[in-house]
């Protein structure tokens, strides 16, 4: 059963905290609002549907402090959760949606108003567990019998509200009676692979193989690869996707030796307002991410380090998409709008 990531609990926030796995599960617990936007900045819970997710109930919980001026105060609250990290549109697509809640509740008394938000990031929560249980369904079906799946960073349960993305695929393919197993690439510098998905799929008992990233051309042209599952935190209009640093260098190399590259994500991460890739904010992080692992210097000190969290697969590196609708092929201009109802 996949870990409850997220969750509203007595009136507060749950999450399981990722720093510290797999070592140590532990559960922060939240009551203020603030803590749970330094939470998604720190990466206490990270994954852009879980993002989404975490921004909803902070939102909800911040509901409790509007009292002079309750719009100015709101969009103020608002912007607090915009300001954590830029990338996963899934955070702004549940502030957007949270906004308008709070927009159509004008002139309910304060406890109705906190109730019905508390209700929605409920109910979002709810609905990221079915939307990623409809994505494994419509996956399942390409994961070829008999091989191994690769994947990138950590786009399962513990990326969204319970169920995953990616991992969803592989988890319904497993369901089906496929005979798979995994490659988990380890994605330095945060190491989601390693510490996160490996983690992951071995609670679940599936057979799983930790690699390092720069092991996957290796393992791509050895033939026992059947296709590469990863999820994404932003999908522009072209089918361009943002994921997880590292994405793109596994996409041209399962290119280059004919091996299937599909991404799985929600149509909430479909930002068809922007026409690629190019116009994705990337977020840049910490450089200790890089030089150091757990606290240990691992490189010279003073050392000038690059860290963007995100790269840009362009499309035509990309065999399909698939969504809680259905699978997305190109051309996506056309594809993803049809999905998304636009």
């Amino acid at each position: 059963m996949p870990v409850r990531t997220i969750e509203w609990r007595n009136g507060r926030v749950v999450m399981i905290d990722q720093r510290l796995l797999p070592t140590r599960e532990v559960y922060r617990v939240y009551s203020d609002h603030r803590e749970v936007a330094r939470a998604i900045k720190d990466m206490v819970i990270r994954g852009a549907p879980a993002i989404g997710v975490a921004a909803a109930m902070g939102i909800a919980l911040g509901a409790r402090t509007l009292r002079r001026d309750p719009a100015r105060d709101f969009d103020r609250l608002c912007r607090t959760f915009a300001a954590t990290r830029p990338t996963a549109v899934n955070l702004f697509w549940a502030i957007e949606r949270m906004r308008q809640l709070h927009a159509s509740l004008s002139g309910v008394s304060r406890q109705e108003l906190i109730r019905t938000m508390v209700l929605e990031s409920q109910q979002i929560r709810l609905e990221d567990i079915a939307i990623c249980k409809a994505i494994g369904q419509n996956g399942a079906s390409l994961v070829p019998d008999g091989k191994t799946v690769l994947t990138h960073c950590n786009a399962g349960a513990l990326a969204t509200a319970g169920y995953g993305t990616a991992l969803g695929v592989i988890r319904a393919a497993v369901d089906s009676g496929k005979k798979i197993d995994v490659f988990a690439d380890e994605t330095r510098p945060f190491l989601q692979g390693a510490r996160l998905t490996a983690w992951e799929l071995q609670q679940d008992g599936i057979d799983t193989t930790l690699i390092t990233d720069n092991m996957a051309g290796h393992f791509l042209r050895s033939g026992r690869i059947g296709c590469v599952v990863v999820g994404a935190d932003r999908i522009a209009a072209n089918g361009d996707v943002a994921n997880k640093i590292g994405t793109y260098s596994v996409a041209v190399l399962a290119k280059e030796n004919g091996v299937p590259f599909y991404v799985a994500a929600p149509v909430s991460t479909f930002d068809l307002t922007l026409a690629s890739g190019d116009l994705v904010p990337i977020e840049q992080r910490a450089s200790a991410e890089v030089t150091h692992v757990f606290g240990v210097a691992i490189a010279p000190e003073h050392i000038a380090v690059a860290n963007p969290a995100f790269d840009i697969t362009p499309a035509r590196y990309v065999t399909a998409i698939i969504c809680e609708h259905g699978v997305a092929r190109a051309p996506y201009e056309n594809s993803l709008r049809a999905l998304a109802g636009c």
